[in-house]
């Protein structure tokens, strides 16, 4: 009789071995102070840099709560990744724009990304990987 598998329990090992495995890269040696969720903050912004993104963009995309997102942000602007400008607009909007530290970075993230996707991905065929985010997606859907 096999072992019964949990999908919280099985999430939670992957999350650990792949923060074992990235963590030890010469990318994220070099960006010590940038954290993961930090660089994939700096890539979302980066990739979405000719449109205004605001705080409640990166709580929506990554599914962060308000304060959490807020005490992260200002820890990106305090070691200097990140800047808030006032919005024409609205004088509460602040839109977040990278520094040239952080565009520095994204480069040598990409690279790393890329290269994290082609580890995850081995061995697995489109179709088995169209499966798994079908599945991913119920799941998101089952908890929100």
């Amino acid at each position: 009789m096999s072992e019964e598998r949990y999908i919280a329990m099985e999430l939670g090992k992957i999350g650990n071995l792949m923060k074992r495995e990235f963590g030890k890269n010469e990318v994220r040696t070099q960006l010590e102070e940038a954290t993961g969720k930090n660089t994939w903050i700096i890539l979302y912004l980066a990739e979405h840099r000719d449109k205004d993104v605001y705080q409640k963009d990166i709580e929506n995309t990554f599914s962060i709560r308000r304060s959490t997102v807020s005490n992260m942000l200002k820890l990106m602007e305090k070691k200097g990744y990140i800047r808030r400008e006032a919005v024409d607009t609205d004088a509460r909007l602040k839109k977040l724009v990278l520094t040239q530290k952080a565009l520095d970075a994204d480069r040598m993230l990409k690279a790393q990304l890329t290269e994290n996707e082609r580890l995850l991905r081995r061995n697995i065929s489109d179709g088995e990987l169209e499966i798994f985010y079908r599945v991913l997606d119920k799941i998101r859907a089952n908890i929100e």
